[in-house]
C-alpha cells in the first residue's frame, strides 16, 4: 500500500476528544467528523446540510487528490450521502473541508456533534491534455448510451 504525506490543521474541538486515523490496518479512509458547535442537527428528508469537518490538508504530492465519499453504514442504514457524489479536495485546496450530506430517506435524521459522517481517500490525479479534432475513433458501441448496452 503506498503511503503520502499529508499535513493536517484541525481547526475545532471535536479532534481535541478524537484522533484522525485509519480504523484499520488496510482501510481505504479517513472518517470524517461532524465538527459542529450544536448537540445535534437536524436534516430532513430531501434536505441537504453542509457540515464542517474541522479540518485542513496539504497533500504533499501535487498529483495526489483527496476525494470524500459517503460511509456505507449512514448512506445504507440512514439514507445519509455525499449529495454531489464524491467530493473533491484539490492538492492545492487550503480551506477547511466541508461534507454535503443529503437525507434521502423518509425520515428526519440526526447528526451529532462528533459523529463520523464521510470518508477522507486519497487517489492519484491526471490531467488530461485537450486536443482538439474533427472526429472521434469509431468504436463498436459509437454513440450509445444510457441503456444501450442493454441491462443484462
Amino acid at each position: 500500500m503506498r503511503k503520502i504525506d499529508v499535513n493536517v490543521k484541525f481547526l475545532h474541538e471535536v479532534w481535541k476528544e478524537n484522533t484522525l486515523e485509519y480504523a484499520t490496518p488496510h482501510s481505504a479512509g479517513l472518517d470524517l467528523r461532524a465538527c459542529i458547535d450544536e448537540e445535534d442537527l437536524e436534516i430532513s428528508p430531501g434536505e441537504r446540510a453542509t457540515i464542517p469537518a474541522g479540518i485542513a490538508i496539504e497533500v504533499c504530492d501535487p498529483s495526489m487528490a483527496g476525494y470524500i465519499f459517503s460511509r456505507s453504514g449512514l448512506g445504507t442504514k440512514e439514507g445519509l450521502t455525499v449529495s454531489q457524489g464524491v467530493g473533491v479536495i484539490d492538492p492545492d485546496y487550503r480551506g477547511e473541508i466541508k461534507v454535503s450530506l443529503l437525507n434521502t430517506s423518509n425520515e428526519v435524521r440526526k447528526i451529532q456533534r462528533g459523529q463520523r459522517i464521510a470518508q477522507l481517500v486519497f487517489m492519484p490525479i491526471f490531467q488530461g491534455i485537450i486536443n482538439p479534432v474533427e472526429e472521434l475513433g469509431s468504436t463498436d458501441r459509437g454513440v450509445g448510451g444510457f441503456g444501450s448496452t442493454g441491462k443484462l
